[in-house]
This record gives structure tokens, sequence and C-alpha cells, in this order.
């Protein structure tokens, strides 16, 4: 995909990587960019620095993501990027129970991490498909491919993201709706500064502006899996080879942790 004089709607805009995307498709020439958060003030602070439009949005609920869409192609114009980017980390609140979270913990990581997306989908699948297609960038996250120790929620809804993404990519090919999912390992972002057990400095951590680079390239190849840490993909080949070395060297990870 090329950004120049697309319309481009990015959720979880207000801070990390999704500023970073608004900021950077502004700077390839999309004709706008929606940032929408949450966090309203957050969002309105990003559009005026890029000249986009800002929509307060919760993505956890169906009505703000079709508000979302409705008011985006209402004022500006078919959307023809997605980015469907917000998300959360629950830890684990007993490290050594990674079904310890409470009950609102993974109900609210299955509505961010996973509902949004399908939300997104059912609203604008139809509308892309009239109009002859259309483009989903979801973030997922390196643990949809691999794991997230300390986060039994994070960890389960980043792989069901992935699936869902898998699914849409299949059932729109032929309608010209095209998907890619962002799949990154640690990024400078307050999500990661808050985990206590995160990646250790220096330690493949990107910032969120390498990650919209990789964005950018991986949109342009049209790849499915965008992975800002090359790496992952040798991760991948290692789990599928054998997953029970693989489940033995995370745990070896986690003891290390």
């Amino acid at each position: 995909m090329n950004l120049a004089g697309k319309t481009v709607v990015v959720t979880g805009a207000a801070q990390g990587i999704g500023t970073a995307l608004c900021e950077r498709f502004a700077t390839e020439g999309a004709r706008t960019v929606v940032a929408a958060d949450l966090n309203a003030a957050g969002a309105e602070a990003v559009a005026v620095r890029i000249g986009g439009v800002a929509v307060a949005c919760d993505v956890a609920q169906e009505g703000d993501v079709l508000r979302l869409i409705e008011q985006t192609e209402d004022r500006v114009g078919p959307i023809d990027l997605l980015c469907s980017n917000a998300g959360i980390a629950v830890l684990d609140l007993d490290w050594d129970n990674p079904a310890s979270a409470a009950n609102e913990g993974w109900a609210r990581s299955w509505a961010v991490n996973v509902m949004a997306h399908v939300y997104a989908a059912r609203h604008l699948v139809p509308r892309m498909s009239a109009r002859g297609g259309g483009y989903f960038l979801n973030t997922v996250s390196a643990a949809g491919l691999l794991s997230q120790i300390g986060s039994g929620p994070y960890s389960a809804t980043k792989h069901a993201a992935l699936g869902f993404a898998e699914n849409l990519a299949i059932n729109g090919r032929d309608r010209g709706i095209k998907v890619s999912v962002l799949c990154p390992e640690g990024v400078d972002t307050p999500m990661l500064r808050s985990i206590d057990r995160g990646i250790p400095d220096g330690d493949g951590v990107l910032t969120p502006a390498a990650v919209a680079d990789a964005v950018v390239a991986g949109l342009a190849a049209e790849r499915f899996l965008i992975l800002p840490h090359p790496q992952v993909a040798t991760y991948i080949r290692r789990k599928a080879d054998d997953y029970d070395r693989w489940l033995a060297g995370m745990a070896r990870l986690r003891r290390g942790m």
C-alpha cells in the first residue's frame, strides 16, 4: 500500500506506537490521519501536531467503534487503512499462576485486544467490500506468535487476535481486503515501562518510531506478518520445529526473570 493520499484511522493513537504511526503516516503523505483514543485530549494533541482529526473512542465498546467509522467516512471519506492498534496488558496477580488475574482484567483484555478488531471488521468489511477493497493493520505483538511470560490474559488474547486476523485475511482476499499484523517484541512505550518484569533496557527494545518504519515497509510490501524484531521469525520456526524444546526454553527464560 502506498500511503500517499490515503485516509487512515489509528486507534490507541494518544501514545506509544499509535502516536508514532500517526506521525509517520502524515509524513508519508496520507490525505487524512484520524487519531482515535479513549484519551480524547491525547488524541487531540496528536491530531493538532500532524494536521489530522481526533476522535474520542473506547474500542472496547462496539458503538464507539461504529461511531468512529461512521464519523470518519461521513466527514472525511472512505477509510483506506484502519489500524486497530489499541491494546492493554493485564499481568498475572500471582507470578506462579497464569490464571490469577481478576475476571475484570480478563474481560477487559478480551474486549480491547480481540473484540476491538472484531468490531472494526464487522462494520468496515461490508463497506470495503462494496467499494472493491481496503486494508486492516492489526497490532498483535510477538506474544501472539510466541507467548508472554507473566501475563496469561495478554498471551491468550494476542493469540486470539492473530487467529482472527488470519481468518479476516483469508475471507477478504478475493474481495480486495488486505490484512497485516504488527508483531513486535519490546517497544519503549508506557505499557512496557509499566511492567515490573519487562524486557531489560538494551535487550532489543525498539523505539515507537522504529516500529513505524517497519510498518511503512511492511505495508508497502503488503506482508501479512510485520516483524520489527527480525529474530521473531527465527523463534517461530524453532517453535514449529520442536514445540516441546521451545516450551522448555521459555521455562528457562522465565526462571531467569
